[in-house]
């Protein structure tokens, strides 16, 4: 498992019964997570200290109880900062398992800077969110005030686009080469093979349904391998890596090796790398499983 143990300002404190218990920056919140099947003592001090619980509700969905929250509040993790607002759907903006694919994109992009100092690195971000990944590759590729890696971010939510820059500010990126898109992921995928817009990397995070802005619907399960390989089509000649994240429980990383290897190894070679990513959990020492990642990169 690849674990994103690198936080200081966020970690899992506990989890039982269905629920995780976390520390955002100062403020305790508890949510509920599926993976989260056991039964444990709960050890931690902090269940009683929330300052926040999302209930989910039989029927569907859910709301969140607020103790003392404020609207809107910012962590960082390393050199970069995030908004974090609770929303719909037990959300807040930020999935913090992530950063184990952060530092590993910024290892390679600032591997390939050090080899090569004159490259200009292009980097597309799709169903990019709010923008973890996005922050995280451009800071990596600046230098000084001039940003050597331009991002492309696609999100198909208006909103989610102007929360990522808002985290690119907070990060310092006010002014770095970053291409904010709202569009449907596909859609623009297929005009930038069209007018010959290649890329170094590809990265995606893509949901199990959704719409797009003009109702495009997305199914991961049929979408997701005809979505890549089209996407292979936007790749330079020698690019550096392609990226596939998945919260979807039929997605395990073995899936995900398998089609990276038969779409990306067969054309360009590289290595395939494909494991769960996760959280620790402070109380136990164990590791809480958060979804998967599929790596591709050049070797």
């Amino acid at each position: 498992m690849w674990t994103a143990d690198n936080w200081k300002d966020y970690e899992v404190l506990d989890c039982t019964e269905g629920e995780k218990l976390e520390r955002w920056g100062k403020y305790i919140l508890l949510r509920p997570d599926p993976q989260v099947i056991w039964s444990t003592p709960k050890v931690s001090d902090k269940w009683n200290k929330l300052n926040a619980h999302y209930h989910r509700s039989s029927k569907g969905g859910g709301e969140w109880e607020f103790f003392s929250l404020p609207e809107q509040w910012s962590i960082s993790y390393k050199d970069l900062k995030f908004n974090l607002k609770p929303f719909s759907f037990k959300h807040t903006g930020l999935f913090p398992e992530q950063a184990a694919n952060w530092d590993w994109m910024s290892g390679i992009i600032k591997n390939t800077l050090s080899k090569e100092p004159d490259r200009q690195i292009k980097i597309l971000n799709l169903f990019a969110y709010t923008g973890g990944a996005t922050v995280a590759c451009a800071k990596a590729g600046l230098d000084g005030e001039q940003g050597k890696v331009s991002v492309t971010h696609v999100d198909a939510s208006k909103g989610m686009v102007g929360w990522a820059k808002e985290n690119a500010a907070l990060s310092g990126l006010e002014n770095a080469p970053i291409r904010w898109i709202v569009d449907d992921c596909r859609k623009f995928v297929e005009r930038e093979i069209r007018r010959e817009s290649f890329y170094d990397a590809v990265i995606m995070d893509p949901p199990s349904y959704g719409r797009g802005p003009k109702g495009e619907i997305w199914k991961l399960e049929e979408s997701l391998y005809p979505f890549v390989e089209l996407c292979v089509n936007v790749l330079c000649k020698k690019p550096l890596f392609f990226l596939i994240n998945s919260y979807t429980t039929g997605l395990q990383p073995a899936v995900l090796s398998y089609m990276l290897n038969s779409l990306l190894v067969k054309r360009f070679g590289g290595k395939v790398e494909a494991d769960e990513i996760g959280l620790p959990v402070k109380e136990t020492g164990l590791a809480l499983p958060c979804g998967a990642s599929g790596r591709w990169f050049s070797c």
